[in-house]
C-alpha cells in the first residue's frame, strides 16, 4: 500500500497560482500513474487530471484544460499539480491518487480505479 501526503494548497485571489504537491512512499512510485480529484463541500469528489505512470501523456478535465498542469518526478516519488488562472470555482479540498495496477495510462478518471489516496489540501480561491 502506497502513502501519500498532499501540500502546497492555501488561500490565494482569482487569477493567482498554486502548486500542488503530493510525495509517495511505500511502494514503486513510478510503475503507478498518479491522479488530482478535488472535491467542494457538498460535491462528490470529482476528477482534475492524471498522469500515466511514465509521465508520457496526461489527460485533463474540461475546466482545467489550458489552466492546470500535472506533472511527476519519478526520482523523487512526487506528482505535482501546478494551477494557474484559478477561479473562485477551483475551491475544494484536492486529493491526490495512486492508479489501482501497474503501467496505469493517464486515463483513470473514476476515483473506484485508484487504491490510494492522501489526506488532502485545501484550495481557496477568493474572487
Amino acid at each position: 500500500q502506497v502513502q501519500l501526503v498532499e501540500s502546497g494548497g492555501g488561500l490565494v485571489q482569482a487569477g493567482g497560482s498554486l502548486r500542488l504537491s503530493c510525495a509517495a512512499s511505500g511502494r514503486t512510485f513510478s510503475l503507478y500513474a498518479m491522479g488530482w480529484f478535488r472535491q467542494a463541500p457538498g460535491k462528490e469528489r470529482e476528477f482534475v487530471a492524471a498522469i500515466s505512470w511514465d509521465g508520457g501523456s496526461t489527460f485533463y478535465t474540461d475546466s482545467a484544460k489550458g489552466r492546470f498542469t500535472i506533472s511527476r518526478d519519478n526520482a523523487k516519488n512526487t506528482v505535482y499539480l501546478q494551477m494557474n488562472s484559478l477561479k473562485p470555482e477551483d475551491t475544494a479540498v484536492y486529493y491526490c491518487g495512486s492508479g489501482l495496477r501497474k503501467y496505469g495510462s493517464s486515463r483513470l478518471t473514476y476515483a473506484s480505479e485508484y487504491d490510494s489516496w492522501g489526506q488532502g489540501t485545501q484550495v481557496t480561491v477568493s474572487s
